[in-house]
């Protein structure tokens, strides 16, 4: 579960994925599923790309600290 706060701030989001859970501990590793993102007029492909690139991003961070972070994601 995400905080309230990240809504549409994907800066917020990234965040929420890396900085509290860095600061938690050593972690074995995590794993996101994003089911049914919507594919509409108001959630169009470039804020598709953009809410998966925070996944890719954060997948990156971790990857650079040797901790497993795999996501999952389906379309609506």
């Amino acid at each position: 579960m995400l905080p309230a706060n990240v809504g549409k701030n994907f800066d917020a989001l990234y965040d929420c994925l890396t900085d509290p859970l860095h600061k938690s501990g050593p972690q074995p590793g995590f794993i996101a599923v994003l089911e049914h993102i919507p594919a509409n007029a108001k959630f169009d492909k470039e804020a598709r790309e953009q809410l998966l690139d925070i996944f890719r991003d954060a997948a990156d961070y971790w990857n650079d600290r040797k901790v497993p972070f795999r996501c999952f994601y389906s379309f609506l």
